[in-house]
């Protein structure tokens, strides 16, 4: 990804970002997944800089060269998001979520809905109905990843945890919603996104077959055909 890389200190911690596009108009703010980074958005972002988009990618907390911090939270994470638009002075912006991205930009469309423009969401799992498997002792491996090894255990069993506070949430969104499955192949239920589709109020939900989980990265043009158009629509005639 071309363009500017940058940091900027939201509260305790710093926030490592890049930037390509122009500097008008409504940005587009992309949220990696777990164990990945901005870097992860790097084609996506040239493509919607090309057609004349504002984009800002974000290493988010633990991540990349971003802060790692004694705490790891979603909620964190989302008051960083929000934190950061603040520092920029970014009224609104479109979020485009990855997994834990997703599940991030999801929490920032619930608590402050007016800051958020429009809202896609690539293969987040909801919280489930019941407990998951508790997350046991999670050895690090011998190369030290690019990310704080500390958030796994934190962030996967709140992913495992039910949260009926998350579902009553939804119909705060007001952004038009675009969730984007990656199919039977993803670990991530449709039926939950279904679900989720159906309580948000503008919502639609779209498939991309034999994708799995990371549906930019392996179907990237498939994955930008289904994104494109909701993040830039033709102007109305």
């Amino acid at each position: 990804m071309g363009g500017d890389h940058g940091e900027l200190a939201v509260g305790d911690v710093t926030l490592a970002f890049r930037e390509i596009g122009g500097d008008r108009g409504v940005p587009v703010v992309l949220l990696h997944a777990l164990g990945s980074g901005a870097a992860t958005w790097d084609g996506f972002a040239a493509r919607l800089a090309a057609r004349g988009r504002r984009v800002i990618a974000l290493d988010l907390r633990g991540h990349g060269a971003s802060s790692w911090t004694e705490t790891y939270s979603l909620a964190a994470m989302r008051d960083d998001v929000l934190g950061f638009l603040d520092g920029r002075g970014i009224d609104r912006a479109d979020l485009v979520g990855h997994s834990m991205g997703g599940a991030v930009a999801v929490l920032v469309a619930q608590r402050a809905p007016g800051r958020v423009r429009r809202l896609a969401v690539e293969d987040a799992p909801p919280p489930p109905d019941v407990p998951g498997e508790p997350v046991g002792p999670v050895t690090e491996p011998a190369d030290p990843p690019p990310f704080d090894w500390r958030l796994i255990e934190p962030v996967i069993t709140e992913f495992r945890t039910p949260d009926p506070g998350w579902w009553d949430a939804l119909p705060a969104i007001s952004a038009p919603t675009l969730l984007v499955s990656g199919g039977p192949s993803s670990h991530v239920p449709v039926d939950a996104l279904v679900r989720m589709s159906r309580a948000v109020r503008d919502c639609r939900l779209v498939t991309v077959e034999d994708a799995g989980h990371r549906v930019h990265s392996a179907k990237p043009d498939e994955f930008w055909s289904a994104v494109s158009p909701f993040l830039c629509p033709p102007p109305a005639p």
